[in-house]
């Protein structure tokens, strides 16, 4: 019995880890307000310009402790280490709760922001308990190869009590419902960049540009602009929609006076 709870479990804690890992990479690599990371969990507890590194330094180890479950369950160590990983997680979410009750425990990134609660400190604690029968058992890849039905009914079970015990449902539920307009929404530079260079407009004027990099940027309501140095003096302006999966794009040529040598044209996001 034991082994088939192990065979239910080491799946679930490897997507947990990959979740989390993922989670917490897009946060940190986000343009996140000054100060955010510092209400997401562990990263309250270190310095402002260190925090970032936390963050990514936690994610890695998660996403460590994936190959580690996988690949060296007859490691007498190695297997125990994602017991250690959320028994710490599960103390260091109960004093977070005691010491810093604003913060979010940051499981998930920015969508873990609401804060810390007993169901987070219960989910850490069922997935410390997951981790220790996982250790006990060791499945690794033999877990696939002895799958049963009663395998199935337990990891449905314990799917259910994780996502019981997950807030970050009824937060992303929430944000879904009382979605911010395109305007108030905090949308990277980099992200709008990187619509503009996979447009049908970027690549019309790519070969007149003097280089990849624009020299200056601002944003206008759910407008991001971008200015381009271009040849002869001239400047390429972009403005980039900030909403929906294929966001208009408009480009237009300006000479060093500011005034336009062709009209604004647009076009659609076409990825290439």
């Amino acid at each position: 019995m034991l082994s088939t709870i192990a065979a239910a479990a080491l799946p679930i804690l490897i997507a947990m880890l990959l979740l989390g890992g993922v989670a917490k990479l897009a946060t940190a690599d986000g343009d996140a307000e000054i100060g955010g990371l510092g209400r997401l969990g562990p990263a309250v507890l270190a310095p402002q310009r260190f925090r970032k590194a936390a963050m990514i330094g936690c994610a890695l180890g998660e996403l460590g402790l994936i190959a580690v479950l996988l690949l060296l369950p007859d490691q007498a160590v190695a297997r125990w280490m994602p017991v250690a990983f959320f028994s710490v997680a599960t103390y260091v979410l109960w004093d977070l709760r005691r010491r810093r009750p604003d913060v979010g425990c940051g499981c998930f990134g920015e969508v873990s922001a609401a804060p810390i609660g007993m169901r987070s400190i219960g989910r850490a604690a069922v997935l410390a308990a997951m981790a220790v029968i996982v250790a006990i058992e060791s499945p690794g890849y033999a877990a696939l190869s002895g799958w049963s039905w009663m395998t199935t009914a337990w990891l449905a079970g314990g799917i259910a009590l994780v996502l019981l015990l997950s807030t970050e449902i009824e937060e992303t539920v929430s944000r879904l419902r009382h979605r911010a307009p395109c305007e108030q929404r905090a949308i990277p530079a980099k992200r709008a960049l990187s619509r503009l260079q996979s447009s049908s407009a970027w690549r019309s004027h790519a070969p007149m540009l003097v280089s990849d990099e624009p020299a200056d940027m601002w944003r206008e309501l759910c407008w991001r602009f971008f200015v381009f140095p271009a040849r002869d003096g001239a400047d390429v302006v972009f403005a980039v929609y900030l909403s929906g999966r294929r966001p208009a794009v408009k480009s237009a040529i300006v000479n060093a006076d500011g005034r336009p040598i062709t009209p604004l044209q647009e076009s659609m996001h076409v990825s290439a």
